[in-house]
C-alpha cells in the first residue's frame, strides 16, 4: 500500500474511533456519522497523492476527529427528564 493510502486510511480509522468513542451507546448518530465520514472521504477519492488538496483534505480529517473527541459531548436523559452527562 502506498504511503499516501495508509495516510488516508488511518485518517479514516481515526476520525471512525473518535465517532465510536463519542456515539457509544447512540445507535443512530454513530449510524449517520458513519454514513457522513464514508460520504467525505469518498468525495475526496480521486485527490492525487502528495497534492495540496490531498494534504488539506487529511488535515481536515486530523482536525475532525480531535473535534469530535474533545469538543462533542453526548447528555443522558436522567429519570428526572433532565440531560446529565456521563
Amino acid at each position: 500500500m502506498a504511503a499516501a493510502a495508509a495516510e488516508g486510511l488511518a485518517a479514516y480509522r481515526a476520525v471512525l474511533r473518535a465517532a465510536r468513542r463519542t456515539f457509544a451507546g447512540d445507535r443512530l448518530m454513530l449510524a449517520e456519522s458513519a454514513v457522513e465520514i464514508r460520504r467525505r472521504f469518498e468525495e475526496h477519492r480521486g485527490l492525487a497523492p502528495g497534492s495540496d488538496e490531498a494534504a488539506r483534505a487529511l488535515s481536515d480529517a486530523r482536525e475532525a476527529a480531535h473535534f469530535i473527541t474533545h469538543m462533542i459531548v453526548q447528555a443522558q436523559r436522567a429519570p428526572s427528564g433532565s440531560f446529565v452527562l456521563p
